[in-house]
């Protein structure tokens, strides 16, 4: 009898893992309103798959639908309270909500934040993910609130433990918080130096970039390129050489190499080349040569914003 019943169950169980394994590929291919269209009918009818529940809470998360993120995921706090990544996720999506209501909301919903954070960290004490989360709380929080850099170095050391790189990452993006260029430039170099990572190469190029330093950002891209090969960081170049009006011609080399081997693994729309390339000749003041550029920016992509604003100023040359 028992194996009869399994028998008869069995399309059932199997329809609802087909329905699962069609959602995560959705939202691994970034068409999440469609995940979220069968995940929502398929937890409506099997509220304790916590499988479901999750990816339906990640569906709605990527679209930045905060509230119906949130509930999800206190359902899953709820069901499973010792599993620190249901926490984790909990407190993420309840940090994305503050960010979206007024000041006074947003501190209300604040002390649940890191509640959810420390509890996950408490849970994992080997969770990378809420240790970052953490750094970035405490430096970001006024001090009247809970904001505390000495709280955020602490959970850069426990990072540190866990992986050199991430610890090194973290305490970079500390000091250059705190405006602390030196230190921080030491903490991505040290990270650089044993990492090597396309991620580490982008923190050290960010960092020269926010210090207006242009220069060293290009030489950091340059050397990033010879590691990785990565065609993305042509085009990383030319926007540098772009928006600093510096080494131009070098610009325009990468961005045509950007723009000859480009594919969507690059993560850079190839309008973006075409802009960049826009911004280079009109830093020449080439107009013509600017506006041909520009132009193959919006028959790219009609609804630019950025490029018609960049094209009235090279009308207006």
């Amino acid at each position: 009898m028992n194996k009869f019943i399994y028998l008869l169950l069995l399309p059932i169980f199997g329809f609802g893992q087909l329905n699962i394994d069609r959602a995560q590929d959705l939202i691994k291919k970034n068409q999440f309103e469609q995940a979220e269209q069968i995940l929502v009918e398929y937890v409506n009818g099997n509220p304790n798959d916590i499988q479901a529940t999750e990816l339906l809470g990640d569906a709605y998360g990527h679209q930045k639908k905060w509230d119906e993120a949130i509930e999800q995921y206190k359902k899953l706090v709820e069901s499973s309270p010792q599993n620190a990544n249901y926490h984790y996720k909990y407190g993420g999506v309840l940090g994305m909500k503050s960010l979206s209501v007024s000041k006074l909301k947003a501190l209300g919903i604040i002390g649940d934040v890191k509640a959810s954070f420390l509890k996950a960290a408490e849970l994992d004490p080997e969770h990378v993910d809420v240790r970052w989360a953490l750094v970035e709380l405490y430096m970001q929080l006024p001090g009247i609130i809970g904001g505390s850099k000495s709280k955020s170095l602490k959970y850069a050391s426990e990072l540190e433990n866990l992986s050199p790189v991430d610890g090194y990452l973290a305490k970079g993006y500390i000091h250059e918080y705190d405006k602390e260029p030196e230190l921080a430039e030491k903490y991505y170099m040290q990270a650089l130096k044993i990492g090597g990572s396309v991620t580490c190469f982008e923190k050290l190029t960010s960092f020269y970039e926010n210090q207006n330093e242009p220069l060293k950002a290009i030489g950091n891209l340059e050397k990033a390129y010879r590691k990785h090969n990565r065609n993305a960081m042509h085009y990383q170049i030319g926007k540098v050489c772009a928006d600093y009006n510096i080494q131009l011609d070098k610009g325009e080399r990468c961005l045509k190499a950007f723009i000859k081997n480009h594919s969507v693994k690059d993560g850079v729309p190839l309008e973006w080349g075409y802009f960049r390339l826009a911004q280079i000749r009109k830093n020449k003041l080439d107009k013509p040569g600017a506006l041909k550029w520009i132009n193959k920016a919006l028959a790219t992509k009609v609804d630019f914003e950025q490029a018609e604003e960049e094209k009235a100023k090279i009308l207006a040359l």
